[in-house]
This record gives C-alpha cells, structure tokens and sequence, in this order.
C-alpha cells in the first residue's frame, strides 16, 4: 500500500540514461539557435522580478518556472543535476 506521497517520487535513471540526456540537452543549445532559447529562457524567467504584493501561488509557480529553467541551463552546460 502507498502512503499518498510516493507519487512524488521520480524513478532515477540509470547513468547510462542520464549521460544520454545530458549529451542531448548539450547538442541541442550548443547550436546558435539554442543559446539564444536558453539565454531568452534565462532572461524571461531566471531575471523576472516581482513585485512585494506578489502572491504566496504566483511566488510559488514563478519559482516552479525558475527551477525547470535552471535544470535546462545545468544541463545544456554540461553540469548534472
């Protein structure tokens, strides 16, 4: 029986398929056009600023947003997560 939460829980692949994943996030944005996804990504959502009257679910989605964006950017680099 599950206690509710293990949906959570995301299979860890193996290295061989992380190392595959890597290489191909590092393909896609070496090219001209891929860095200029990623650094639009970066400027779009790494750089937003929001204001103090944010809300508690807008600050929380923004930072949703932000760490996808940053994974990508790892990635693309060559760093592992």
């Amino acid at each position: 029986m599950t206690d509710g939460w293990t949906w959570f829980e995301t299979p860890t692949p193996s290295g061989e398929a992380e190392d595959e994943v890597a290489k191909a996030f590092r393909a896609c944005f070496a090219t001209p056009a891929g860095r200029r996804v990623l650094d639009h990504l970066r400027a779009t959502f790494l750089e937003r600023r929001l204001p103090p009257s944010v809300s508690d679910a807008e600050l929380r989605h923004v930072e949703g947003q932000r760490s996808v964006v940053a994974c990508v950017a790892r990635l693309a680099e060559g760093n592992t997560p």
